[in-house]
């Protein structure tokens, strides 16, 4: 028998005790419970086709309404999150990834083989041709003003990669040599800087200072020779030699017997001192993992697909894996110090899109089931936290707890890239393999 004050009691708490339960299951997702109550994570690949396809469409849709410069070209790229216009400083780098990325889709996706899209590419790659390079020196602004006047020269090589990279997908959206021409140019000057003689980008040598071999430099080389092969199948083997060498140049990075990928190493593979020897950045070891598994897997090279897996891929995102919040942290000290670069803790958009690329691809080609289900575990929390649902494109700055930090869709180091570049490349791969 229930009581008068207990029956009151009743009737106040079980409400309150559905509903929460009710919240818990409706946050609930298939990767949050355990194996043995699922489905095979396979059963998800139609949901996840379907989802990546519609946030492709819808991030590609906030560049086209939003950051196109009608009256002086390339675009604008300081975005808040309703696509407003915040600086119309123009981050170099970036007009080359919007110019490749808008032409990628034209040459790709049938819904993309749209004139506003190639005529907004055009525009773009006309404006790094006229204001962005130094004719002189090659050099690329990293930033210039909306006119194009250069307001800043970084002694990094990022600008000209990707104006290297826009043009020569230009090239192959419009058949027009001079985008070749150009873009051929500065892959020669890119390999010279970056394999002979680095003087060129302006930097000292200071007596103090180490040599170091940085991944970035192997990986950006590897992504330029992969593009040119696809700009003219004819210059397959300029540098095949240079492709084999930067694969070289990458494993030296697989450090302590095979336990981790540190950014920086000497030139002969040797761990540096302090902490920058000490420094791991989880998505660029995975985003690694996905360049050198295509290299295996077009050069017949199982050693190399299992390296890539094993070492850059799995054992970077365990590590680098929040387990208590979620996400993957920017930065990371190998031997468990505070990383000194403030922002370590952070969850960062591209880092996640990368993840999604590499267990995607890893599925593709090995149909090892445990590449899915990270490849789910990383779309559940990148769909989850980094998605704008009122005004698309993805926020690219989060706390360690998830919570949004940076309002701004698109900023000096955020652009019109890797979100669809990840969502293309995903949609691609998800339709392969739910149609066979």
């Amino acid at each position: 028998m229930i009581l008068p004050c207990h029956k009151n009691l009743c009737l106040k708490i079980v409400p309150y005790l559905i509903t929460r339960l009710t919240k818990v299951a409706n946050a609930l997702t298939i990767s949050d419970l355990p194996v043995r109550f699922t489905m095979s994570v396979k059963s998800r690949l139609p949901e996840f086709l379907e989802k990546c396809e519609r946030e492709r469409d819808r991030v590609v849709d906030f560049w086209l309404q939003n950051s196109h410069d009608t009256e002086h070209g390339g675009f604008y790229v300081c975005l808040d999150r309703d696509g407003k216009v915040y600086d119309d400083t123009k981050y170099c780098w970036l007009q080359g990834r919007q110019v490749w990325m808008y032409c990628r889709l034209y040459n790709e996706v049938e819904k993309y083989d749209r004139q506003d899209v190639l005529q907004a590419a055009i525009a773009g790659g006309e404006f790094l041709m006229k204001h962005v390079r130094d004719p002189a020196t090659m050099k690329c602004s990293f930033a210039v003003t909306r006119d194009g006047r250069t307001v800043k020269v970084q002694r990094q090589p990022f600008s000209e990669v990707f104006y290297f990279l826009g043009l020569s997908e230009l090239y192959r959206a419009t058949g027009e040599a001079k985008y070749r021409e150009e873009a051929l140019k500065m892959m020669d000057q890119l390999v010279h800087w970056m394999t002979v003689d680095d003087s060129g980008l302006g930097r000292p040598k200071w007596p103090g200072a180490p040599a170091t071999d940085n991944m970035a430099v192997p990986m950006m080389l590897m992504c330029m020779i992969d593009q040119l092969e696809m700009m003219d199948p004819a210059l397959t083997n300029k540098y095949a030699g240079l492709a084999e060498r930067c694969v070289e140049q990458l494993l030296l990075h697989i450090q302590r017997d095979g336990t981790v990928i540190l950014e920086q190493v000497s030139p002969d593979g040797q761990e540096l001192p302090g902490c920058l020897g000490r420094l791991q950045n989880p998505g660029h070891a995975i985003e690694c993992s996905w360049f050198l598994l295509q290299y295996a897997v077009r050069h017949n090279r199982p050693d190399l697909k299992k390296t890539a897996i094993n070492n850059f891929l799995l054992q970077p995102f365990e590590s680098g894996w929040d387990d208590k919040h979620g996400g993957l942290f920017y930065f990371l000290d190998v031997d468990g110090y505070s990383p000194t670069q403030l922002e370590w803790n952070m969850k960062l958009w591209w880092p996640h899109n990368e993840a999604l690329i590499a267990f995607l691809v890893a599925y593709k080609e090995t149909k090892d089931e445990q590449m899915l289900e990270k490849f789910a575990k990383v779309f559940d929390y990148s769909f989850s936290h980094f998605v704008d649902p009122d005004h698309g494109e993805w926020y690219g700055y989060l706390s360690q707890q998830g919570e949004v930090t940076q309002r701004f869709k698109g900023g000096p180091f955020k652009g019109c890239f890797h979100v669809p570049r990840c969502l293309h490349m995903c949609t691609q791969i998800l339709r392969e393999l739910v149609t066979t």
